[in-house]
């Protein structure tokens, strides 16, 4: 997968996991997992990216007894969401016509 396209997309698994709720980095990677494998170094790069993007927001919080980093997503990053969703209509409607054609070409 060409890696501006797998950027954005990983990009937007992270935010949509923090629209459902603040996180932590174990817990994201967990989650994001089940849709498109991640690991913990891929993760924090993006998180960090993200919040210096105003995307996101962090905290730490106690655990068990340790500090955890919280992650939260701003307003900011429920807008660039949006944004990637009308991308990603283009982006369907590009495959539906290379599909059609490529059906056309084998009747």
């Amino acid at each position: 997968m060409e890696s501006q396209f797998r950027r954005g997309i990983l990009d937007a698994c992270v935010l949509a996991v923090l629209e459902r709720g603040e996180s932590y980095g174990y817990q994201m990677v967990k989650d994001i997992n089940e849709f498109i494998p991640i690991t913990e170094s891929t993760l924090y790069p993006i998180l960090k990216r993200l919040e210096g993007g105003q995307m996101l927001t962090v905290f730490s919080q106690e655990h068990n007894g340790r500090l955890r980093k919280y992650y939260k997503i701003t307003d900011k990053g429920c807008d660039h969401i949006t944004e990637l969703l009308k991308e990603w209509e283009e982006i369907v409607k590009i495959y539906r016509y290379i599909t059609e054609a490529r059906e056309k070409k084998d009747e």
